[in-house]
């Protein structure tokens, strides 16, 4: 007989691998499980799905049973049903023409007025279509077993220069082949060829015009092979190749290094800024602490008595900006416009070519409904010269376009160093805005103003501290420019 303290019950025997809780007689938990955790799916609902958010309950709710499984399975059923439908006319659509559509439609209507109204005419159209339909169906299977090449012998072209691109098609199957339609999107064109038939092995090649007549980028591609029937219900397409862009640059003309105008010599234009040691000397004056000993002037230490250093102004490597102004205001036609790129083009070309420091920038377009101005500029890039004439490729003007004075205004903030700037512009450009713009650049900066007017003798004149040159056709620059380097 066991004996227990006064008060206290009998003891509680733990089933071997249970612990008792504190504080709660008789409740046990596994050890080294988790501490009294209820999972609330299992304990605090009445059912498992009550809490759940997804396509069962959406259906059904919490119901369960036979009815609301086959619920369910029909649900599910008829969404893949419609994905299949979906996908099958996505299909269809891509190789069933609208004439194909209307055939589709016709033949059952033309059949069934045929039998309900006893017309034979109606009948006989109703399986003409039906055939007709057949036929083009199978006109459909099979492939083609070719290797289709597009060749592009140059991306980039000037404008009004002949370019030409080429298919070449093989025959990489082990019989012949008929002959095969090939379709060439070429920008908004497209380009039809139909090949001959071809043996196994061979190969052959046809050449087709690319639109170099505007300024722009070309889209050619992607090359496709058409499989169809001869009444055009259907057709199906291949595509083999990708997509190839054709830049048609901005014409330009050759610049002599030495006509790059207001450029003073390679040392670069001295400022106003002083230096105590350079190559452009402006004075002497009196040493001061600090100054270098290899600064004084002996000569003159010795007349005055007095230690004498030289000064010297600071000397910049030239700085070229080219604004050329995208505002549909500042030109009075397209024929300005594209005069006006074509300037840009030849000075920022013949800046890369001569490893000068140049910007080109334009200006960029307000939002439609914006309540200011949106007054940016933006960069053309300038790494080689094919980057510059691709990006001047794309330029368009806009009437919400900053207008020069603007662009002007912003280039003079945010570009550094600027020795000489070069106005872009149209005949519709102002005396006093040409002026109003050369003023938005700091102290020092020499502005040119160039006038695309083809309507106009070329000429120069001087209006303060801005020059102006007038040019007609762009074999006008080189002159004007020479012109004003000798003034």
């Amino acid at each position: 007989m066991s004996e227990h303290p006064r008060g206290a019950g009998p003891a509680t025997r733990s089933a071997p691998g249970a612990t008792t809780d504190a504080g709660r007689t008789g409740r046990t938990r596994p050890r080294g499980g988790s501490r009294g955790v209820e999972h609330r799916f299992d304990s605090a609902f009445s059912t498992g799905t009550q809490g759940l958010t997804n396509a069962r309950t959406r259906i059904v709710g919490d119901r369960t049973g036979v009815g609301a499984d086959v619920l369910v399975l029909v649900v599910r059923a008829t969404r893949g049903a419609r994905r299949s439908v979906r996908r099958a006319f996505t299909s269809a659509s891509s190789v069933v023409t609208p004439f194909g559509w209307t055939a589709l439609a016709a033949a059952p209507v033309a059949l069934l007025l045929g039998y309900l109204l006893g017309w034979t005419e109606f009948v006989v159209v109703g399986y003409a279509m039906v055939v007709l339909l057949v036929v083009a169906g199978l006109a459909l299977i099979g492939r083609n077993a070719v290797r289709i090449t597009l060749e592009i012998p140059h991306e980039r072209v000037a404008v009004g220069v002949p370019a030409s691109g080429g298919v070449r098609v093989r025959n990489a199957g082990g019989r012949r082949i008929l002959g095969v339609a090939v379709e060439v999107p070429v920008g908004p064109g497209l380009a039809e060829i139909d090949l001959p038939s071809l043996r196994a092995g061979d190969e052959v090649s046809e050449s087709f015009d690319l639109p170099t007549t505007r300024r722009g980028v070309v889209a050619v591609g992607p090359v496709s092979t058409v499989r169809g029937d001869p009444v055009g219900l259907a057709r199906r397409e291949i595509e083999w190749t990708g997509v190839t862009e054709v830049f048609v640059h901005p014409r330009t003309i050759g610049i002599p290094s030495t006509s790059t105008g207001l450029i003073r010599d390679l040392e670069g234009n001295p400022t106003r800024d002083l230096s105590p040691s350079d190559i452009s000397f402006h004075a002497l004056r009196e040493y001061q602490p600090g100054d270098e000993r290899r600064n004084i002037h002996w000569r003159s230490t010795a007349k005055t008595g007095t230690y004498m250093v030289r000064q010297f102004e600071e000397s910049r490597r030239s700085h070229l900006v080219i604004a050329l102004s995208l505002a549909g205001g500042d030109f009075a036609n397209d024929d300005e416009f594209e005069l006006a790129v074509s300037v840009a083009g030849s000075l920022g070309a013949r800046a890369i070519r001569d490893a000068r420091e140049v910007s080109v920038v334009v200006g960029e377009t307000t939002p439609e409904f914006a309540k200011r101005k949106n007054l940016e500029i933006r960069t053309l890039s300038t790494l080689t010269r094919n980057r510059l004439l691709d990006e001047l490729a794309v330029v368009t003007t806009a009437e919400s376009a900053l207008a020069i004075t603007d662009v002007a205004r912003v280039a003079g903030d945010r570009i550094g160093g600027i020795s000489v700037a070069f106005l872009v512009v149209g005949s519709t450009t102002t005396v006093t805005e040409m002026r109003a713009a050369a003023t938005k650049f700091p102290m020092g900066v020499e502005a040119v103003a160039i006038v695309c007017d083809p309507e106009t003798v070329p000429g120069m004149r001087r209006i303060a501290d801005l020059t102006v040159l007038t040019i007609g056709y762009l074999e006008d620059l080189q002159k004007s420019l020479a012109r004003t380097a000798g003034a």
